[in-house]
């Protein structure tokens, strides 16, 4: 077939494709953090639409044109999409190549997932230049090899599928802040209707000759109509555009696909710390002021035996559903903000998941860490918790610049606060004596902030601190589990460390109906002139702590310390039982005893007593099993098959909704039966009847003396009389059924009843199908054979 030439208004219709999906492609801008983003959409709109322009020079099928597309996907998307991982920028490595791919599959929902603007992971750009690549290699093809073969309007109208997904795509996949909307909307409908109309009217100028004039006199009409639909449309869409908050975004509506973290808990560890690494240098931080905590983790979520993060299956806004991000941090709910501070940290032997924090990070950058190590970051906005995949390693720095929430509130003012209502990770299995002791320790009072205080108080006051090492003065166990918990209250003093205590408040709080989570840090010494000339502070072991954060409404988290200090340990005084005097008595004189008279004989056994060796089956008796139980297995397990098989089909047929379809099954059971046993039966379309005269001769009598016949006449009367039916009538049926089956298969030898025993008539039945269907082809291609020999 000769090529059909490409003419201007052709090449008017590529050029007019690829200025809408560059309109369409710009509103990604909110998207991404860089202009990245710009290079990918455009390279990869570039990319299709010259390989379709090329495979239209070429003259290339429909399979060539997409090998030459992949081809160019993989050969530019390294330049455009992902130039970091490029040689030079530009030529393509394993790396870049492997990221097109995860890229075109993972990216919509990193998209998606990631908080706007996105800047990790690399391969989020690759989302842009393959939805381009796509719409131009398609809409180019299009234009250039479909349009030109008929000349219509409406054909000319399917270009615009292409650039107005993507405009879609831009919205759906934007965020609430659209980029110029009505710049863009309006540009993008004005050039699609002047293009139509143009379009429209070559279309007739093929068909009828007309004047200069009559087509000017058109384009003109067509240009009036456009002007006054974005003037319209410009001053509507500014009066009902919604606002910002009010707009439809995916990403608004899609849960992360992240599942929560499944690292051991936090707290399991503290004794780690307080013990093993007291004294050793985890990491260096400047800019803490004095009396300022760390966060490391959120904990919501208690199982009896520990305080873990509780995922998102758990709670919507748990302390595990952490998510990736892009180049902000969204604002956590229930904050009170108290201004921004930033620290620094250099990373000394602290090597966890877990990032530092304080207050909620407003942005973290993270030093000598590669992107493919950042893109593991992963942020929590409710707990203002971060992690790092891969983990912190020793001459790591990070900055953190984070929100901090107001703490300074009185309690005089929290009075009449009550606490935010907020759904938590559950805390089970609350021991009975932490109940009654949050009962006794609130006290009379009914609010919650002085409940709370009076909690903390009495834990802080009447307890004492050990850590279980050799220096303390009692012995103190770690973990915090519900049997930790009674043993911290049931013993003469309380007894314990940040671990135990923070634990303890927490499900006291959670006891009275309190939302209380458990945080664990730590608390560092700062002086003020530490703090005011940026001196690092030395971050150890010993700093380690846990506590307590309850929310109120409107107020935010506020944190709860309920530790002791004190470390004297009062010990139990029990007087020791004082001995008694005896009188004394005179000793009898020694006697003169033959040495030989104190040794009594005893037999000694000097064989040698070895361990009895373990029972070894024999190789004969290995040998003997497997060639018996190897055979065994295939003749078992295939009967086993089959009877399952037949028992679920029986039950099926007689299970049917309606009982004339249940008598029919009983028929067709008992022909599939009659089959089984090696008796042949007649095709699915013979009437009852017919099939009855057939398989009739070969059948034995059943227990009622029914014949085949008999049976084939009630089935029938049973499904087209149109009478109801009883239970009776069908359980009749069935069991003549069965008896006429066991009769017949009883008259049978005995190996033609084990041999039938394997025979399942559907798989019967398909073969049947498949030997018949291989033999027509056979005799048709013979017939055809013979038709060309005569022919020639």
């Amino acid at each position: 077939m000769n090529r059909i030439p490409l003419k201007s208004r052709n090449v008017v219709d590529v050029v007019v494709h690829t200025v809408l999906a560059l309109i369409g492609i710009v509103g990604l801008a909110t998207s991404f953090h860089d202009m990245g983003w710009l290079l990918a959409g455009v390279g990869g709109l570039l990319v299709g639409t010259g390989v379709a322009i090329a495979a239209r020079a070429l003259r290339l099928g429909a399979l060539l044109t997409v090998g030459l597309a992949l081809v160019g996907y993989l050969l530019f998307g390294s330049a455009f999409a992902v130039p970091g991982q490029a040689i030079a920028h530009v030529v393509p490595t394993l790396t870049s190549i492997a990221s097109l791919g995860i890229g075109a599959v993972w990216g919509w929902a990193d998209l998606l997932t990631l908080r706007a603007p996105v800047e990790l992971p690399d391969y989020v750009t690759v989302v842009p230049y393959l939805a381009a690549w796509v719409v131009g290699l398609v809409g180019t093809t299009l234009a250039t090899r479909w349009l030109p073969r008929r000349r219509t309007a409406a054909r000319a109208s399917l270009l615009l599928i292409g650039p107005g997904l993507l405009y879609l795509a831009s919205i759906l996949l934007g965020t609430e802040e659209p980029y110029y909307p009505g710049i863009r909307g309006v540009g993008f409908a004005a050039l699609a209707l002047v293009w139509l109309g143009w379009r429209h009217s070559t279309v007739d100028s093929v068909k009828v000759e007309r004047s200069k004039g009559t087509l000017g006199r058109r384009l003109t009409g067509t240009a009036i109509v456009v002007l006054a639909a974005v003037a319209v449309g410009t001053l509507t869409g500014a009066a009902l555009a919604p606002a910002p908050q009010d707009r439809f975004v995916l990403r608004d509506r899609i849960v992360p696909p992240f599942q929560p973290l499944e690292f051991a808990s936090p707290l399991a560890g503290f004794r780690q710390y307080s013990k093993l690494e007291v004294d050793k240098t985890l990491f260096t931080v400047t800019g803490l002021k004095p009396d300022e905590l760390l966060r490391l983790s959120t904990m919501d979520s208690y199982d009896g035996h520990l305080w873990t993060v509780a995922g998102s299956k758990i709670a919507a806004d748990g302390s595990g559903s952490f998510a990736l991000v892009g180049g902000s941090y969204p604002k956590p709910p229930l904050l009170t903000d108290d201004g921004d501070q930033t620290i620094s940290l250099k990373i000394g032997a602290y090597g966890d998941v877990w990032i530092p924090t304080v207050g909620y990070p407003r942005s973290l950058t993270l030093g000598k860490q590669t992107r493919d190590q950042l893109a593991g970051l992963r942020y929590n906005a409710t707990t203002g918790s971060a992690v790092l995949l891969s983990g912190l390693q020793k001459g790591d720095t990070v900055v953190e610049s984070g929100r901090l929430q107001k703490t300074d509130y009185d309690d005089a003012t929290l009075r009449d606060v009550p606490t935010a209502r907020l759904q938590l990770g559950p805390a089970d299995d609350i021991p009975d004596i932490v109940a009654a002791k949050a009962t006794e320790f609130a006290g009379s009072t009914s609010s919650p902030i002085e409940q709370l205080r009076n909690i903390e108080q009495t834990l802080h006051t009447q307890g004492f601190l050990s850590h279980g090492t050799a220096s303390d003065s009692v012995a103190s166990l770690a973990g915090h589990g519900a049997d930790r918990m009674e043993a911290l209250f049931s013993g003469s003093a309380m007894v314990g460390d940040a671990e135990q205590y923070a634990s303890a408040m927490a499900l006291m709080a959670r006891s009275l109906g309190y939302p209380a989570r458990v945080v664990m840090g730590f608390a560092p010494t700062v002086t003020a002139s530490e703090s005011a000339s940026g001196t690092p502070v030395k971050v150890t072991g010993h700093d380690v702590t846990a506590w307590v954060e309850v929310p109120f409404q409107g107020v935010g988290w506020i944190p709860f310390l309920p530790t002791p200090t004190q470390t004297d340990v009062p010990q139990d005084q029990v007087p020791k039982p004082q001995t008694q005097p005896q009188p004394q008595v005179r000793q009898p004189p020694r006697t003169q005893n033959n040495e030989n008279d104190l040794v009594t004989n005893v037999q000694i056994d000097n064989t040698d007593k070895k361990s009895k060796d373990p029972f070894v089956l024999p190789t004969w008796a290995i040998g003997v099993g497997l060639g018996l139980g190897i055979p065994a297995l295939l003749i078992l397990v295939p009967l086993l098959v089959v009877s399952v098989l037949r028992r679920r089909r029986a039950a099926r047929r007689r299970a049917a909704p309606r009982r004339r379809d249940a008598v029919a099954g009983a028929w067709d059971e008992l022909l599939d039966r009659v089959g089984e046993l090696g008796i042949a039966t007649p095709a699915v379309s013979t009437t009852r009847r017919r099939a009855a005269e057939s398989v009739g001769p070969h059948l034995a009598a059943g227990t009622d003396g029914l014949s085949v016949a008999t049976l084939a006449r009630r089935t029938d009367d049973a499904v087209f009389s149109g009478r109801e039916l009883d239970d009776a009538e069908v359980d009749a049926v069935w069991a003549e059924v069965i008896a006429t089956v066991d009769a017949t298969r009883a008259t049978l030898p005995r190996w033609k009843r084990a041999r039938a025993s394997y025979r399942l008539a559907s798989a019967t039945g398909w073969a049947r199908r498949v030997t018949a269907l291989a033999a027509a082809q056979r005799g048709g291609a013979q017939r055809g054979g013979s038709q060309r020999g005569g022919r020639a």
